[in-house]
């Protein structure tokens, strides 16, 4: 095959990780790392190509048709480029517009210099006296109620969230907008989101806006200690919060009405459609379960909600609201559902476009089917045992033979060893067990995750009292 003298390969690079899924862009950057003598990279892109390696690596393809492609490739990225620049330029000229006509809104980004240690002498919040600077706001003040929600906050993105903060009337009054990242169309809930900014409006229409992003300027943003503390329980309580959603909606599903209590959630096998409980489940049991009593297409949009995002479905999401917010749906209100990644050798745990974990598996190559699926059993100690070939815990998948489950063998996840189950490490396994109820929705596909791990160092382990075990039955997965 003729050799094709390849350039722009950092446009390359950065092309790839937007589009994720276009192979033949990752077959053209494996070509140039090859070149290189990057053999190890090389590899792996080749591998992120699959089939269209495969096809060209064995055909007669003219050096000057890829030589067009990759051409195409630079300039589809460059004028990407450029609409994005316009576009940041758009956002941040209607910005100051705003200010300029909307003296109600004022920003008080008040940053200590990290040069004299003081704050700026022009700041806007000291030139106006009916809005308290940063040295005004106590400690209590800065973190009293405010209502948090997360965000995609990066470059137009953070443009778009705070314009809709300020546009959209019901708006908490008090809001913290934690960052998350995105990977391909998927948004990364990691560990400890960061504090981008808040917005605090007064009973007479003003607000203040400040900025916790040192990347935002070359200044040190104030002390937030109290304030990310408060967003870490908040990361916490809303993945519980979701896990007990996803619970009574799977189980309204099956009964046709919502449970009577936290218990029946929580029963012994095959009733265990919550694995475990906590304290943040009980306090948000009542509240759900009305919720879920009401029709699911007149249910009140989500608090907490994500302010400009689009789901995985491309749809917008809602902004949310003060009296939504009370209603304590939680952030990640769309069911949890697990996505298996057969070329990534990956498990995810989805809520809409936001992953909450991502873990590595093992499988079984063609034996692995791909598809749609249920959880209909969760089941403790398969067989019995709690390290014989199913390990801990077993998620048996639409009454097939094959299931989700834990192995004896963990140096055989992240390969096709499988007889076609999906095998997981004992930790992972028995978060995820702990996280999906059962009626969860399964699908299993090729090149849909990204390749990054996202595991928490804290597992989510709520306490379980019910006997989960299922001693009547012998399991025949194919492991």
């Amino acid at each position: 095959m003729t050799e094709v003298p390849m350039k722009n390969s950092q446009h390359l690079k950065a092309y790839v990780q937007m589009h994720p899924d276009n192979k033949m862009a990752w077959y053209l950057l494996g070509k140039e790392y090859y070149k290189n003598g990057q053999e190890g990279k090389a590899n792996y892109c080749f591998n992120e190509a699959g089939e269209v390696y495969e096809a060209f690596e064995h055909s007669k393809v003219p050096g000057e048709v890829l030589r067009e492609y990759e051409e195409g490739l630079m300039r589809a990225d460059q004028q990407r480029q450029l609409s994005k620049l316009k576009v940041r330029r758009w956002l941040l000229g209607l910005m100051l517009l705003l200010l300029l006509i909307m003296p109600s809104y004022v920003s008080t980004d008040t940053y200590i210099d990290k040069e004299t240690g003081k704050a700026p002498a022009n700041n806007l919040a000291a030139d106006t006296a009916s809005t308290p600077t940063l040295n005004e706001l106590t400690p209590e003040a800065e973190t009293a109620e405010f209502l948090f929600t997360a965000e995609e906050v990066n470059g137009v993105a953070s443009g778009k969230a705070f314009m809709n903060i300020l546009q959209n009337k019901n708006t908490p009054s008090r809001i913290a907008v934690l960052g998350l990242e995105r990977s391909g169309k998927w948004l990364l809930w990691k560990e400890k989101l960061p504090l981008k900014f808040t917005v605090a409006k007064t009973d007479d229409g003003q607000a203040t806006y400040q900025t916790y992003d040192p990347a935002a300027c070359s200044c040190q943003p104030p002390e937030h200690g109290e304030l990310t503390a408060k967003a870490a329980q908040w990361q916490e309580q809303q993945v519980e919060k979701a896990a007990l959603w996803s619970s009574i909606r799977a189980f309204n599903n099956s009964k046709g009405r919502p449970p009577a209590s936290l218990k029946e959630l929580a029963g012994p096998f095959p009733g265990n459609w919550l694995a475990g409980t906590t304290p943040a489940m009980k306090k948000s049991f009542m509240p759900l379960k009305k919720a879920a009593a009401a029709s699911t297409s007149t249910l009140p949009a989500t608090p907490d909600k994500p302010l400009s995002s689009e789901g995985a479905s491309g749809g917008t999401v809602a902004t949310p609201s003060a009296a939504i917010s009370e209603a304590g749906l939680p952030f990640l209100s769309d069911p949890l559902t697990i996505i298996v990644d057969k070329q990534k050798y990956r498990l995810a745990v989805t809520s809409g476009s936001i992953i909450l974990r991502n873990y590595e598996v093992g499988l079984g190559g063609n034996k692995t089917p791909e598809g749609s699926f249920v959880i209909s059993d969760k089941v403790v100690n398969p067989n019995g045992h709690d390290n014989g070939e199913f390990g801990s815990r077993g998620l048996q998948l639409s009454d097939s033979n094959y299931a989700i489950h834990g192995t004896n063998e963990p140096e055989s996840v992240g390969k096709d060893e499988s007889l076609g189950c999906i095998r997981m490490k004992r930790e992972d396994v028995e978060e995820l067990f702990a996280l999906v109820p059962r009626g969860t929705k399964v699908q299993i596909s090729k090149g849909v995750l990204p390749a990054e791990l996202l595991v928490p160092k804290e597992r989510f382990s709520p306490s379980a009292t019910q006997n989960q075990t299922n001693p009547r039955k012998v399991y025949h997965w194919l492991n």
